[in-house]
């Protein structure tokens, strides 16, 4: 289209023309293709078959590359390391939206503003290793060992007792399989409840009683005191 443009007489301005042009290769993203001859009135374009040719041979792929010897870290290793970054933007997710919500800080000097990092840091820190505990009361998926196993470039499948924990929202005990949220939510309403007599004198004693658990409260609580750090 933009070399008939020029041979009709439309573009001759060799800088127009090289406007007119990187808006199709831009918007295409296509510039790296094509070798480009351009002048006054004068506009010629041709394929680059080596770059077309090293494009397809990575079509529909992706190359990791490392540092690390092999006698160190083996191939699917290598995979299988990459795709844990995902833990990472789960981890700044939570941080930063979901669970501990570092902003807004108003803080203003660099100490105090570097102990916030580090307070939601810790937090998470605590968060994680309550979530792996709790694997076998919330919809995750409990057999981890087998993502060591897998092929790391297949597409990651849960496992079958995840599968059906998701579809039946139940746990392998019957209970009613959890978030993380809503497992915090169950828990919060064990309270120390502070009793006196309606008539009693500000210096009389006082009696506290905590809630009773119930038996999955109790479950999730022996989990948490079952982490070992």
């Amino acid at each position: 289209k933009v070399r008939g443009m020029v041979e009709s007489g439309r573009l001759q301005d060799d800088g127009k023309i090289g406007v007119r042009v990187g808006r199709v290769v831009n918007k295409h993203k296509v510039a790296k293709h094509f070798t480009l001859d351009i002048g006054d009135g004068h506009f010629a374009f041709e394929t680059n078959e080596q770059s077309i040719a090293d494009a397809a041979a990575l079509d529909g792929l992706y190359v990791v590359r490392t540092s690390l010897p092999a006698d160190r870290m083996q191939r699917d290793d290598v995979v299988r390391s990459y795709k844990q970054l995902t833990q990472v933007e789960r981890c700044f997710r939570s941080m930063k939206t979901m669970d501990l919500h570092v902003r807004p800080i108003y803080h203003r000097t660099e100490d105090r503003v570097r102990a916030h990092i580090l307070l939601c840091t810790l937090a998470y820190y605590v968060r994680w290793h309550m979530l792996e505990a709790w694997r076998p009361l919330l919809l995750c998926d409990e057999q981890l060992d087998a993502k060591a196993q897998r092929d790391p470039v297949a597409p990651a499948k849960r496992s079958a007792a995840a599968d059906d924990k998701a579809a039946t929202k139940r746990t392998d005990d019957g209970e009613r399989a959890h978030s993380f949220q809503t497992l915090l939510q169950s828990l919060a309403t064990i309270v120390r409840d502070t009793c006196r007599r309606p008539a009693a004198e500000g210096a009389e004693a006082t009696i506290d009683v905590d809630t009773r658990p119930t038996e999955f409260q109790q479950k999730a609580l022996d989990l948490v005191a079952s982490i070992q750090l």
